[in-house]
């Protein structure tokens, strides 16, 4: 049964790709519906009796069902009709992902409360942050759109609009879409730190030693780093525009190496069992 849960959940993020923007209200029932089925799945997958399922592909799944919550809760409030063409197809691919991958059961028999914590964190700290990414690649295509508008006037080729021009033509003015990418980034920035935190306390019980230096370890304090220096960037150098956009994508490509991608070499290509 969860099967087609998972399989009916894929199917409505898609098929809301598709609705016409106008159906606002009906693009949300769906999509959550879509988020509801999503969810239920997902937890009746990862949580078992005393045990709880782990893998690159539940890490996706998790993330991206917090990332599609974001999308919802914004578009209310904001005109963020292009997120949903971004958002929502990938949403669809992960949700699928752990009936091909389902990575391994690891017992929580004798796992300190704050591994469940470090968990829950990293989540959301990946969800936040990979909205901001979503955030800033709709950014990169807008100010590109403004650019070819500007163009476009000054060589009088008024050609009718594409879909995708005239959905960025709705997005809010790019001064506020900034200041939403910087919101996303300092929240996602604060989850990040409380999770190598709590990061550190887990390893401290586990492994005996604050830091275990391993690749998932690197990136993260890589990605880290690179989000605290454009939050410094922007608050003392004023950063913003291309440079903002650029640390937010290279930040998000290091950190989705830190866990999805490090656990994908081990489980897909390695073949190897980790808790």
């Amino acid at each position: 049964m969860q099967t087609y849960f998972f399989i009916l959940a894929a199917l409505l993020y898609l098929g809301c790709v598709f609705l016409p923007a106008n159906n606002r209200k009906t693009i949300a029932v769906v999509v959550a519906i879509a988020w509801l089925l999503h969810g239920g799945s997902l937890w009746a997958d990862v949580i078992g009796p005393g045990e709880l399922r782990v893998g690159f592909s539940m890490m996706l799944s998790a993330t991206l069902w917090v990332s599609v919550a974001a999308y919802w809760l914004e578009n209310r409030n904001y005109t963020l009709d292009g997120l949903r063409v971004l958002v929502l197809p990938i949403a669809a691919v992960t949700v699928i992902l752990p009936l091909l991958f389902p990575g391994n059961m690891v017992p929580l028999d004798g796992k300190s409360p704050v591994f469940l914590w470090h968990i829950v964190i990293s989540i959301l700290a990946y969800s936040t942050l990979t909205i901001a990414a979503f955030h800033a690649v709709l950014m990169v295509l807008q100010e590109s759109h403004l650019h070819g508008k500007s163009y476009s006037r000054q060589h009088n080729q008024g050609a009718k609009a594409s879909w995708l021009a005239a959905t960025l033509n709705r997005l809010p003015a790019l001064l506020t879409m900034e200041k939403l990418l910087f919101r996303l980034i300092a929240f996602g920035f604060f989850l990040l730190t409380l999770t190598v935190l709590s990061g550190v306390v887990f390893s401290e019980e586990l492994f005996g030693k604050a830091f275990k230096w391993d690749h998932k370890t690197i990136f993260t304090m890589l990605s880290w780093a690179l989000f605290g220096l454009l939050l410094a960037g922007r608050k003392w150098q004023g950063w913003r525009g291309r440079t903002a956009l650029s640390f937010t994508l290279i930040g998000f490509a290091v950190l989705l190496l830190a866990y999805v991608g490090s656990r994908f070499v081990l489980e897909v290509i390695l073949h190897r069992v980790i808790a």
